[in-house]
Formats: C-alpha cells, sequence, structure tokens
C-alpha cells in the first residue's frame, strides 16, 4: 500500500508539469506520465529518510518520562 506522505510528495514533485498543464503548454498524458515516475522516487526518498531518522528515539532502557502523579485542585488556584 502506498503511503499518503509519499503520493503527495510525488505530486508535489510533479507540480511543474501541473503548473505547465494549466498553462497549455504540455499534455496531460504527459504530466499523468511525469507523476507516475514520481511516485517510486518519492517512496525511495521516503524510505531513505524514514531509515535514517529512525534512530534518532528514545534510547533502550529509558523510561517514557517522569512519572506524575495527579493532585487535586481546590477552587482557588487557576490551572495555567
Amino acid at each position: 500500500m502506498i503511503r499518503p506522505s509519499v503520493l503527495l510528495f510525488a505530486l508535489l514533485m510533479s507540480a511543474p508539469a501541473l503548473y505547465r498543464y494549466v498553462l497549455d503548454q504540455i499534455d496531460v498524458t504527459e504530466v499523468l506520465i511525469r507523476f507516475v515516475i514520481a511516485v517510486p522516487i518519492a517512496a525511495l526518498l521516503l524510505a531513505a529518510l524514514r531509515f535514517v531518522t529512525a534512530g534518532y528515539g528514545r534510547p533502550e532502557g529509558k523510561p517514557e518520562g517522569a512519572p506524575v502523579t495527579p493532585t487535586p485542585m481546590d477552587g482557588t488556584e487557576k490551572p495555567a
């Protein structure tokens, strides 16, 4: 299944062809061919980006965050 981000990035990459179609400089088949070519290129680029940034998460063994214990509010304080 193709991710929506891939399709959006492919649409962004083929935007100049869409603009030239609006100006009636090229045919719609050429625009669609450029979009179809842009889809696998966008998928590869975004997969590479996901691969590079996958290691930037939390280190293993670290807690999710500081534990917070809720305290009841009395009527005199205003919430932040």
